[in-house]
């Protein structure tokens, strides 16, 4: 596979760039091109699955936006080492299985990358919340904002 850069070890400039390419690779919501930035035996822990490769990454990721709608998301540097980058997330989306109801993501990850650039392991935290009166979305963060301009969106005190 073709190195992905930037490569580690990683800068303050460069680990951000990183997150930022990431942020707006999953804005996508192509399975096969997010696929494509992880290792072919890259594992992933993502909340409570766990699993390995581009085939069961391609896999959950085409079930994750079957069920989340209208997905937006928002990825900041948390912290970086090396080949090791953190990041805190938001996204928000409309839940398929659940009456559509809008819905909002909280979560750190853990990234290791392998020297070409491509991530090797991802581990996910994350906790969602009901936006709004019965998830009807008043007070999303992102609406009517496009993967373009979820950088300018103003994150509530407290949140970020």
């Amino acid at each position: 596979m073709p190195p992905r850069p930037p490569l580690p070890p990683f800068t303050q400039a460069t680990a951000h760039q990183k997150v930022k390419l990431a942020q707006n690779l999953w804005n996508t919501k192509d399975p096969q091109k997010v696929a494509a930035a992880y290792t072919p035996t890259s594992i992933w822990r993502n909340r409570s699955h766990f699993f390995n490769g581009h085939k069961a990454i391609t896999q959950f990721l085409s079930q994750k936006w079957a069920k989340e709608k209208n997905y937006i998301l928002r990825k900041e540097l948390f912290a970086f080492q090396g080949n090791k980058i953190a990041v805190q997330f938001w996204y928000e989306y409309q839940d398929a299985l659940d009456a559509m109801k809008w819905k909002r993501c909280y979560g750190i990850e853990h990234w290791t990358f392998d020297q070409e650039g491509l991530m090797e392991k991802r581990m996910m935290s994350g906790n969602d919340i009901i936006i709004g009166e019965e998830g009807n979305g008043e007070g999303r963060w992102f609406d009517g904002v496009s993967p373009d301009g979820v950088d300018e969106t103003v994150m509530p005190e407290g949140h970020f």
